[in-house]
């Protein structure tokens, strides 16, 4: 039997034959993951040891005994309780918020056909492009006129009521709906607000799920705002109060490592819940536009 050698080396597998292209990205998939996933898995190893341990040469990776008091050490170390409840409400009203305006400005952008409606898109989108250091020093003098530095309203309002990038994605999900549901709604009666509620929202969960968690993650992790507004501890968030846990523990890296992994808990546990729906959204947000 002859071997072309134009043909692709093929592998065997339990699901059929793979090219040595396939196994080749494959491979270079999995080493990728795991140069990712390795500071990650490095930090829960680092907040089980004690300080002797962190030092060793050559390092290890697996404690030498686990030293589980790290974690209830850290939390008694700094007012964590009331940094996470903090983080949790500003987020969780952020992520609401933009969910609603962003949806809403997406369905009309991609649905309601208006004199201009592209030139005003691309305008809006081209706003990504502003670095946030340009806006920084405006919108701290605005937050200082209006007497909202120093209260969690500076980190909510402005962060609530805009988002370019959840704009854009949900309107490329928007754009793939059909417009025979809108033109049905609309000869039942349906104005564009009821068709928005009614036929748009239900429609799209996957799409805000996936856009849900991206707000959620930038909001939960953001620190430049807070460390710019806020100068009261009650007031901190969870990345704030890391940093000023930092401060005073400088030495300290076991605490230091189980406050951080403690802080990546909530981010985890809602990815985890809603891994399904955020690779369906990001998945179909770019079949049309």
């Amino acid at each position: 039997m002859k071997i072309d050698s134009k043909q692709p080396l093929k592998v065997k597998n339990r699901k059929g034959r793979w090219s040595a292209s396939t196994v080749f990205l494959h491979l270079i998939v999995i080493l990728g993951s795991l140069i990712m996933i390795f500071p990650f898995l490095w930090s829960i190893s680092s907040s089980l040891k004690d300080i002797s341990q962190i030092f060793i040469v050559p390092p290890e990776f697996i404690p030498k005994p686990f030293v589980w008091s790290n974690y209830p050490a850290s939390l008694r170390a700094m007012p964590f309780g009331k940094a996470y409840w903090n983080s949790f409400y500003i987020t969780a009203v952020i992520v609401v918020v933009q969910l609603v305006t962003a949806s809403m400005a997406a369905y009309a952008f991609a649905k309601i056909k208006f004199k201009g409606s592209n030139f005003l898109f691309i305008f809006f989108l081209a706003t990504m492009m502003i670095p946030k250091q340009v806006t920084m020093i405006p919108t701290y003098m605005i937050m200082d006129k209006i007497g909202w530095l120093d209260t969690h309203l500076s980190l909510i309002v402005p962060g609530a009521l805009f988002n370019a990038f959840a704009v854009f994605l949900l309107r490329q999900f928007i754009m793939g709906i059909p417009n025979e549901l809108e033109e049905a709604a609309v000869m039942d009666g349906a104005n564009p607000i009821k068709i928005y509620w009614s036929v748009i929202l239900p429609l799209i969960k996957p799409a805000l799920a996936a856009v849900g968690i991206f707000i959620f993650m930038g909001a939960w992790n953001n620190f430049l705002e807070p460390l710019i507004y806020l100068s009261t501890p009650e007031l901190f968030t969870v990345p704030l109060l890391l940093d000023y846990f930092k401060g005073y523990y400088v030495m300290d890296w076991p605490l230091m490592m189980a406050g951080s992994t403690i802080s990546i808990i909530p981010v985890l546990i809602i990815y985890i819940i809603a891994q399904r729906h955020i690779i369906e959204g990001v998945a179909l947000t770019g079949i049309k536009g």
